[in-house]
């Protein structure tokens, strides 16, 4: 059952806090999921629908795609497990990897990247002898995805060997890969600003990235031009790709960024949560709150046993915190 919530006069009642401090917070608590063992921990391969399957516990969650033509990877997960996905790639089918999508710009989804794609050979082939050919297989990514992680310098830069090399600037690329059609939807200011989506329409399924999370608040990076109003529109957008079979059991599959598989269902209470959240914060912010004032509110109680955290990388404290700063922006323009 949905869940529907109003802003109720305890929501509203806090004490004198701080106010904004500056933006150099706001790097400091980037997302970040904490690393698995890679020595130790082992994979999980899920079948989802169709020619679609899910290989988890490498980081982010690495959709497969495997046919005729080959394997099309979602994501690549942490470059220590490279090795522990391909084993669980060729179970899935012997044939050479052709094209890997990065949907977002954190390490936990193309650490693997270089690694896995050598193991490859590019979707497309360049049909005459002049034309410069990339080993391995093709790695897909929107650009500002691309330019993003030209600009990060010092440690916490990738290497650019992980980067995303064939890349798109518009709304929409489409592909055709064994023997389905193949979407990749951009996701504007949404986890970061270089998010994507991608959509196997045979199989029906979408794999969403860090724009829907089974395990959490939504994670918001508004250093890399992320807000959580771009991810409700995100959420919006793979609410309307999707279509539910007889009640709501069935249908199209999403597969989160992290967590368990889902339904269109599952999407829409997590967007409401999302939406009521925010628009709880956006009422105290024009009443002149401060952030420990919201922070004393109680604005994610009733979700705080699915999706709270009060340790971690990344917990409730920060989440509000983060839509706090965004609303406050807003209400200044």
């Amino acid at each position: 059952m949905r869940r529907r919530a109003s802003v109720s006069l305890a929501l509203l009642a806090a004490t004198v806090g701080t106010v904004l401090t500056g933006t150099a917070t706001l790097r400091a608590q980037r997302p970040a999921y904490p690393a698995p063992n890679a020595a130790t921990d082992t994979l999980e391969t899920l079948p989802v629908q169709g020619r679609v399957s899910m290989i988890g516990g490498a980081g982010g969650n690495i959709v497969v795609q495997v046919g005729d033509d080959g394997v099309v990877l979602v994501d690549a997960g942490l470059e220590p497990f490279a090795g522990k996905v391909l084993a669980e790639v060729r179970r899935l089918s012997p044939k050479p990897i052709r094209m890997i999508v990065s949907t977002t710009t954190d390490g936990d989804h193309l650490g693997g990247n270089d690694a896995v794609s050598k193991a490859g050979e590019p979707l497309y082939r360049a049909q005459n002898s002049g034309a410069v050919t990339i080993p391995g297989a093709m790695l897909v990514g929107h650009e500002r995805a691309a330019l993003a992680l030209s600009r990060v310098e010092g440690p916490a830069a990738l290497p650019q060997k992980l980067w995303p090399f064939d890349t798109f600037f518009g709304p929409l690329k489409k592909v055709f890969a064994n023997g389905e059609p193949v979407e990749i939807h951009h996701l504007p200011a949404s986890h970061t600003d270089g998010d994507v989506l991608v959509f196997f329409r045979g199989s029906d399924v979408i794999a969403a990235g860090d724009a829907y999370d089974t395990t959490g608040y939504p994670r918001v990076d508004p250093a890399a031009g992320g807000s959580l109003s771009g991810i409700i529109d995100a959420l919006n957008r793979i609410i309307t790709i999707a279509v539910p079979s007889f009640n709501q059991i069935g249908g199209t599959r999403i597969v989160p960024g992290h967590g368990r598989i889902s339904n269109q269902s599952d999407v829409v209470e997590y967007r409401d949560m999302a939406t009521i959240v925010r628009d709880r914060i956006r009422l105290l912010v024009k009443q002149g709150r401060s952030l420990e004032q919201v922070r004393a509110a109680g604005v994610t109680k009733d979700y705080d046993g699915i999706y709270g955290a009060s340790a971690g990388p990344w917990t409730t404290a920060q989440f509000i915190e983060a839509i706090y700063r965004e609303e406050t922006r807003a209400a200044r323009r």
